[in-house]
């Protein structure tokens, strides 16, 4: 508890300098480029464009799901996956990517994978809008449902920043353990549920092991809101998965915060 108050602290009092360069973070990652800010927009668009096309004319050949054409379908869960890959992949190198505040100035390491998410959290805030647009646009208009969405992105955040914090700790003890997750990635994407529907898997005991993905429970968390018009605690058994898993990774960030922070420094 004692680490965990440390870390609250930290946060509390570094709150200033953790937005800012959470900001710094956005502009350097698309600096240099022509178009700037926009990147953040065109790469999720023409994934999505091209993921829609393939199982709209190809693989799916343009059968709905739950009555919601395929691509409707998708969006919400899919642009929930750009914020959480960003976090499962990168967040394990955000510690050893800013290296210099921890080597060459006096900056709490716990607040670097924060920043790192918000970062991404801002971009993917973007990315909503648009996906709200969209169903606006599509007839689909905003209903008491739409509000859950802020639930859902606070406990994602809270999830992947807890998961930042204990996987950039050992990605910087292990590059092992930093090739490892990226070669899962691709695992836990097909696992999750974005392109398919978990529940439509016959088997409870393999379809009860997929709720402990936690890309499951916010993917379909936004389908619920958009599409199935859903109550997140309508679905105890999803929900109480997913902060079980919360609180885990929680225990794990701060162990892992204990057990490596004086050895950090030296490592980098």
């Amino acid at each position: 508890m004692s680490t965990l108050k440390e870390i609250i602290l930290q946060h509390i009092t570094w709150r200033r300098q953790i937005l800012l360069l959470a900001k710094a973070d956005i502009i350097k990652t698309y600096s240099g480029a022509a178009l700037g800010w926009a990147w953040a927009i065109i790469k999720p668009v023409i994934t999505i464009s091209v993921f829609w096309f393939a199982f709209t004319y190809g693989i799916r050949s343009g059968h709905s799901v739950n009555g919601f054409p395929f691509a409707m379908w998708m969006i919400p869960g899919f642009m929930a996956w750009f914020y959480m890959n960003a976090m499962l992949t990168k967040g394990t190198t955000a510690i050893r990517n800013y290296r210099f505040l921890v080597t060459k100035m006096k900056f709490p390491v716990s607040t670097i994978p924060t920043f790192f998410s918000l970062s991404n959290l801002a971009i993917h805030l973007c990315l909503m809008v648009i996906v709200c647009l969209i169903f606006i646009a599509t007839g689909n208009f905003p209903n008491l449902y739409w509000l859950q969405i802020f639930v859902y992105i606070f406990l994602m955040a809270l999830f992947w920043t807890s998961w930042a914090l204990f996987a950039s700790m050992l990605g910087c003890m292990s590059k092992d353990f930093v090739n490892l997750i990226k070669s899962l990635s691709t695992a836990v994407f097909w696992l999750s549920g974005i392109m398919w529907d978990v529940n439509t898997v016959a088997s409870d005991t393999i379809r009860h092991i997929l709720y402990f993905n936690p890309v499951t429970f916010i993917t379909t968390g936004y389908r619920n809101c958009f599409i199935y018009h859903i109550w997140f605690w309508e679905q105890p058994l999803q929900l109480g998965i997913y902060l079980g898993m919360l609180v885990v990774m929680i225990i794990l960030a701060v162990w892992s915060y204990r057990k490596l922070i004086k050895e950090i420094p030296d490592v980098l």
